[in-house]
């Protein structure tokens, strides 16, 4: 019988707190063939990721291993030398982490990163060398436009760019194992399947072993051989991946498949109760007509070049409902929301708030207009100020707008807390106490305190695991009942948008391709890039009849 290439074995993990020990791994144990694809997935909390870390020795903190064995092809890494891991790290094992821009050195060029990586390895000598074989390693990450991009830094980067140039550095080596830990959460579908299908062919091709971290099943089910599921450090359940999601067995993977929109999508269709939209006859509280956007870009040197972000874009959102804009990375998405917002200006083109063109508003408009006009962002630990409580953080914009007293603004911030079904007790902890989506809530909380009749969300639950991406959008829909309001959505997740939104643009290089209702854009795309857009949910053709 052929011997697995990774073997975990009664894997126990432990944090130190002070003179307090907490074990987060209770005895995982699994095993891992060559050229095999294997997915864990779970909430987050349930520990994936520190069995990812572990096996690679880069638990974080004051982490370690404190029982258990993990072998690679033979070799005990949990007792190796620092030494050893380090030639282990990249060359045997590659690592794809979660967060690019956490995981990419700021103040340092992407290419010279990649470089770096292509340098540490051993892939290339020379300086021409090594620039090619960074520049091949970008473009087998998705970056079709690499050379180019090699001179920019992360920041001049979408997320999704700076996602394929981890990609890139964990794939260089070719290793044997690679872990990828949500390598695609914040990559659009088309991309994430131009990703996903090369992770396919390394495995394939090469017999490399992928060790699959998401919170997103269909994504698990279409590309992994087994799936692992953890809860609470533990694993409750594991099988063949099309039997773990066609028929769960464990109520907490019953309860994860309920809550997936990329199977949703599927099974259930449209998850609110919400009536069809009317859009001929409600009226309309934003219009977009005829959105232009043009940026100077660095191309090298002192030289720049001309970037046309949004070209000609135009929409209307009836009031009380939602519109989803959607695309690939870099077609201009986030730009039109930044420009509602009135944190860019528009080079030209109009954008009309009840009729009033925002052109023509003069700061003290512009101010009053945020008023109504709130945001809630994709990365809730970001926007929200670490060293401020929850309470505070929530009553912020009432304290910048002028309104109510002090005493007013505790009691309208712990109004939001019950209203995003939070515990009124969070509002003296601070932001790094919270989870992921409890963090998220907040922010939907401080989006409302100015009790605005329109919010921007881009990519609020893109981050999230899936029973908290669940919960977070049957918020939005009691909110937007219950208030009447009305919700720009930019996404790149095409399987939220069926079981979130009214309405959806499909934007394209800066362009609308085409828009209409939720049911006809899905049922019958008339634009061959919607239909491609689709196509590459993941999950959408995995055999699931009568699952659930």
């Amino acid at each position: 019988m052929t011997e697995p290439l990774l073997r975990v074995r009664d894997l126990r993990v432990a944090f130190r707190s002070g003179k307090k020990t907490r074990e987060v791994l209770h005895g995982v144990s699994f095993d891992m063939m060559a050229g095999e694809t294997l997915a864990i997935v779970g909430e987050s909390g349930s520990g994936k990721s520190t069995t990812a870390s572990a096996i690679i020795g880069l638990l974080p903190g004051t982490g370690h291993v404190t029982a258990g064995s993990i072998t690679l092809d033979g070799r005990e890494l949990t007792t190796a030398k620092r030494a050893e891991l380090e030639h282990i790290r990249g060359r045997d094992i590659g690592y794809v982490p979660q967060d690019p821009m956490s995981n990419l050195n700021p103040v340092w060029s992407v290419g010279f990163q990649v470089k770096e990586a292509v340098r540490a390895n051993g892939l290339a000598q020379g300086r021409q060398e090594v620039h090619d074989r960074a520049v091949e390693v970008l473009q087998q990450a998705g970056l079709s436009d690499a050379a180019r991009r090699m001179h920019q830094f992360p920041h001049q980067f979408s997320g999704g760019m700076r996602q394929r140039a981890l990609i890139g550095i964990g794939l260089a080596a070719d290793p044997q194992l690679l872990i990828a830990d949500e390598p695609t959460s914040a990559l659009d579908v088309t991309v994430q399947r131009v990703i996903l299908d090369h992770l396919a062919s390394l495995t394939s091709e090469r017999g490399t072993s992928v060790l699959l971290i998401t919170h997103d099943l269909g994504l698990a089910g279409e590309r992994a051989d087994r799936i692992i599921v953890m809860n609470q450090g533990e694993i409750v359940e594991a099988g063949p991946s099309v039997e773990i999601l066609s028929r769960p067995q464990h109520p907490y993977t019953q309860r994860l498949v309920a809550a997936a929109p990329s199977l949703a999508s599927k099974r259930i269709g449209v998850v609110t109760t919400r009536e069809e939209p009317k859009a001929q006859t409600a009226p309309a509280v934003v219009e977009v007509r005829d959105l232009v956007k043009q940026y100077s870009i660095r191309s090298g040197g002192l030289r720049s070049e001309k970037f046309l972000a949004v070209d000609g874009v135009s929409f209307s959102i009836p009031r009380g409902k939602t519109l989803a804009l959607v695309g690939e990375s870099g077609s201009g998405k986030s730009t039109v929301a930044k420009m509602l917002l009135q944190l860019e200006k528009p080079t030209d083109g109009e954008i009309l708030i009840d009729g009033e063109a925002t052109s023509a508003m003069s700061r003290a408009d512009v101010f009053r207009l945020r008023r109504r006009m709130q945001p809630v962002f994709q990365d809730p630990y970001g926007s929200l100020d670490p060293l401020r409580s929850i309470g505070s953080l929530i009553s912020e914009p009432l304290h910048v707008h002028g309104i109510g007293t002090r005493d007013e603004q505790h009691k309208r911030s712990l109004e939001l807390l019950d209203q995003v079904s939070l515990p009124r007790e969070l509002a003296e902890r601070y932001p790094n106490e919270l989870s992921g989506g409890q963090r998220q809530r907040v922010a939907i909380a401080r989006a409302l305190a100015l009790k605005p009749d329109i919010v921007v969300l881009d990519e609020a639950v893109s981050a999230l695991d899936v029973l908290v991406q669940d919960q977070i959008l049957h918020l939005l829909s009691d909110l937007q009942n219950e208030l009447g309001l009305t919700y720009l959505f930019i996404t790149h997740d095409l399987a939220v948008v069926r079981v979130a939104a009214d309405l959806v643009c499909v934007m394209e290089k800066g362009r609308i391709v085409e828009q209409g209702t939720v049911d006809s854009i899905f049922t019958d795309p008339q634009e061959e890039y919607t239909r491609r857009l689709l196509d590459a949910i993941p999950g959408a053709s995995l055999p699931l009849g009568g699952g659930l």
